[in-house]
């Protein structure tokens, strides 16, 4: 099953490209919710290349790291790559006139109901179109 969500980010194409992709851009942005936060992040951006964020709660009773390795990299309109438990994504960027329409599609997993891995993805996009508009 695939799940998609997308937000609109009111900045230059090349700010949200950088954003999305600089380490410690993604420290700011990549949580959910305010009770997490991303306190580490390496990104490799090249096909075959890795990215990795430790994503943990704030008061330390939880933590999990997230990453994976590129399969495509075509800058600044689409990223595609491989987590490490094998689910694939696709990130495209693509240019508006009010912006970046970033459009992320991802494959769920079968802990969590869809519902809620849509709403957990959402909400860290929403994070980041905050992050880079405040920018």
């Amino acid at each position: 099953m695939k799940i998609e969500v997308e937000v609109l980010v009111k900045a230059d194409p090349q700010v949200v490209w950088d954003s999305w992709n600089n380490p410690s851009d993604i420290e700011q942005w990549n949580a959910a919710s305010d009770d997490w936060h991303t306190t580490s992040s390496s990104v490799d951006l090249r096909v075959g290349g890795r990215f990795l964020s430790r994503m943990e709660a704030k008061d330390g009773s939880a933590g999990f790291d997230f990453g994976g390795t590129f399969v495509k990299v075509e800058a600044p309109r689409l990223l595609m790559y491989r987590m490490n438990d094998g689910r694939e994504v696709t990130v495209q960027f693509q240019e508006t006139s009010g912006g970046v329409l970033v459009k992320e599609e991802f494959d769920a997993e079968m802990e969590n109901n869809p519902e809620l891995q849509r709403n957990g993805w959402q909400a860290i996009l929403n994070n980041f179109a905050r992050h880079v508009e405040s920018k």
